[in-house]
């Protein structure tokens, strides 16, 4: 499983299990380091890549399950650049707007999100902002 701050909607369960694997994978190396059975080089190579996505994932979810109580029960982060597309799918739907409207009649979409963001939180992702309810 891998996420990364280039999509443009993130379930928080795959970040849980993202996080979950690469513990377990730096726990496994770790143990191989003390056997002996891996290099110190191996093992910064992890730290290097791995260790790094670790250490971003880990602070994401301190940041969201901080504002969001359902972070462990899946929570949606939508990415700022998203965020309008997002709105007007959201609102299709759910009906409150008809998915077959005339060409003649013109939303403001943006307008419509920026109304809507009062409900979402900022998070950061390595430097990307995401919104989540």
């Amino acid at each position: 499983m891998s996420t990364d701050n280039n999509q443009d909607v993130i379930d928080s369960r795959d970040i849980i299990e993202r996080i979950e694997e690469l513990e377990s994978e730096q726990t496994t190396l770790v143990k191989e380091l003390n056997e002996g059975s891996l290099t110190e080089a191996q093992m910064q190579a992890f730290d290097k890549d791995e260790g790094e996505e670790l250490d971003t994932l880990r602070s994401l979810a301190e940041e969201a399950s901080y504002y969001v109580a359902g972070w462990e029960s899946g929570e949606t982060l939508i990415r700022e650049t998203y965020f309008t597309e997002y709105c007007k799918e959201m609102l299709i739907d759910f009906g409150l707007i008809p998915v077959d409207i005339p060409d003649y009649i013109k939303i403001n979409w943006d307008q419509t999100a920026e109304n809507l963001r009062v409900d979402y939180t900022e998070v950061d992702y390595a430097g990307v902002t995401y919104y989540i309810r």
